[in-house]
């Protein structure tokens, strides 16, 4: 039967992190300005984000723009793009299925179809959770490639943002949110379904009883037998 116990912990681990990935796909702070030594390569701080590049001058003052074009932005940023609008959208339509399937909801009165759904919620929130984790993976190699990159001027080196650490964080939290919501929910054909109830499977038992009851029946007659020819004897009359 479903474990509601670790349907509702699986569904808030989701939605937790689902938030945060939301949060990581807003944030600028992917790529960083890198650190050599002990002083910094250029005298601004450079952050840099799916959707914008912030400045951030030795008075404190933050400078954001938004990228001009899509297509001058590179292959990992783009796919990075992608992948996360994607994973939270796929998010949105897994956490509708969650709060129908979960068993202390009342929205659908079958339990075999609610275990279903919520399993299909747990799959979405777990393909969900790769669909981050890719694009972060891939950000991360690109930038630590870079850096250790003889060719590429120090100026534009770059070190892994806050965001990329909550990305993985959020992707954690999705792919056990989601193993938790599928394990949570019992499978279909399971015992407890209508299909196999115990009212259908009472009969099948009463044939496999008739032959032992007969079996004992044989076996009192045998015994009986020899007493009744006994009493028989004892009655003959003696000449």
């Amino acid at each position: 039967m479903a474990t509601t116990g670790m349907q509702l912990l699986g569904l808030i681990m989701s939605i937790v992190g689902w938030v945060c990935g939301a949060i990581v796909c807003a944030m600028p702070l992917w790529r960083v300005t890198a650190f050599i030594g002990n002083n910094i390569v250029t005298a601004q701080i450079i952050w840099e984000g799916l959707w914008m590049t912030c400045i951030v001058q030795s008075t404190g003052q933050i400078q954001c723009k938004v990228y001009d074009s899509m297509l001058a932005l590179p292959s990992d940023m783009q796919a990075a793009r992608g992948l996360t609008v994607l994973s939270i959208m796929l998010c949105g339509v897994a956490l509708s299925l969650g709060v129908v399937g979960v068993k202390c909801t009342k929205c659908i009165g079958v339990n075999s179809l609610k275990a279903r759904i919520s399993r299909i919620s747990g799959i979405m929130f777990a393909v969900a959770g790769f669909l981050y984790l890719v694009p972060i993976c891939w950000t991360a190699h690109s930038i630590i490639r870079d850096f250790y990159d003889p060719h590429v001027a120090a100026p534009h080196k770059r070190e892994l943002g806050p965001a990329l650490y909550i990305g993985w964080g959020a992707s954690a939290l999705l792919l056990i949110g989601g193993s938790l919501l599928y394990t949570g929910s019992s499978p279909p054909g399971m015992p407890g379904s209508p299909a196999f109830s115990s009212g259908e499977s009472s009969p099948r038992r009463a044939p496999a009883s008739q032959p032992a009851n007969r079996a004992k029946q044989q076996k009192l007659s045998h015994f009986m037998t020899p007493v009744a020819a006994d009493h028989s004897v004892a009655a003959l009359p003696v000449k």
